[in-house]
């Protein structure tokens, strides 16, 4: 055998090079086993394999039985916080321009018509809940902090504890917002 075969023959390569194809693109997109794992039952398998995690403190708490479906839908609409430009952003610094003030960035304007109208409608819950509803809100729907942290915040000392009045508060809290947007029963 020439030395052009043996690198031609795919066998011999991947003998002699000792690496493994990379995984397709089914086996990337999988979860690991750490975070199925941490998810416990909240997650759903679709009929094509897809996996959606269920694991947000709203979607828990929903399918506890602790809010029903229309405090569920309000606790999503709630979520005009993100649509509103107010969600923390991930970037990078770009080191050259420390000092540099950046005129174009507007930070902490809308950028878009739709940024106004989803700050208005957030500006508007946030101020028929009140300051702790809208505190308690803030961190189980839009941050997804766990329900018994919130409760921590709100000044109660044991986990039960802590965990039962981040719940009652977020109860109350969904419930202002069912009436503000006409979706009482």
């Amino acid at each position: 055998m020439t030395a052009d075969t043996r690198q031609s023959d795919p066998r011999g390569v991947k003998a002699t090079s000792g690496r493994r194809d990379a995984p397709g693109v089914e086996e990337c997109a999988q979860p690991t086993a750490e975070r199925v794992r941490r998810a416990g039952a909240d997650f759903e398998r679709g009929d094509t394999g897809q996996i959606t995690m269920r694991d947000s403190p709203l979607e828990r708490a929903h399918a506890r039985k602790l809010i029903n479906h229309q405090q569920y839908s309000v606790g999503q609409k709630y979520r005009h916080w993100y649509h509103a430009g107010l969600a923390d952003q991930l970037h990078s610094i770009d080191v050259n321009r420390i000092f540099a003030a950046d005129r174009s960035n507007f930070s902490g304007m809308a950028k878009t018509e739709a940024q106004v109208f989803h700050r208005q409608r957030y500006r508007e819950a946030t101020q028929a809940v009140g300051k702790i509803g809208s505190h308690v809100l803030d961190w189980v729907v839009c941050r997804e902090t766990p329900l018994d942290q919130v409760g921590y915040t709100l000044g109660w000392g044991s986990r039960p504890q802590a965990y039962a009045a981040a719940v009652e508060r977020m109860k109350t809290a969904l419930d202002e917002l069912c009436k503000l947007w006409g979706l009482v029963r």
